[in-house]
């Protein structure tokens, strides 16, 4: 978590630029978000028509952990449609991009269900200290 999903029509971004937007999309989140890098997920996908497309070149939806604030939501937004647009060549005005809200609570990383912002050092912290028990058993 988060968990960010690009779908374009087929050959609509080459993998070189998709490359380039993910790294972006873990960038852009991370520093919106105080969220460690690890925590960031960017999947794309291609459709060989028109679905789900409909006018956009390209759809990014992102589901994120609830308690970001409207500012940083749309800081998120704006770059994210800046890097698809810089790297892919689209335009701006064919990329849509998404956000949704998730519980913390209703997400695992590692085997445990994720902190809520502002936890994360601590969730952390607690998972290495698991990792290094488990390994010295």
């Amino acid at each position: 978590m988060p968990l960010y999903v690009c779908n374009t029509r087929k050959g609509g971004i080459s993998d070189a630029a998709k490359e380039k937007i993910a790294k972006d999309i873990t960038d852009i989140h991370c520093d919106v978000t105080d969220a460690p890098p690890d925590f960031v997920h960017a999947f794309f996908f291609e459709e060989a028509d028109e679905l789900p497309l409909g006018n956009n070149a390209a759809v990014l939806h992102g589901n994120i952990r609830f308690g970001r604030n409207d500012k940083q939501k749309a800081e998120i937004i704006d770059r994210m449609r800046a890097s698809i647009h810089t790297h892919s060549g689209l335009q701006a005005d064919e990329i849509s991009v998404s956000i949704s809200d998730t519980p913390a609570s209703w997400v695992m990383e590692g085997g445990e269900l994720l902190p809520e912002p502002g936890e994360e050092a601590e969730w952390l912290k607690a998972l290495d200290q698991k990792i290094a028990a488990t390994n010295s058993s």
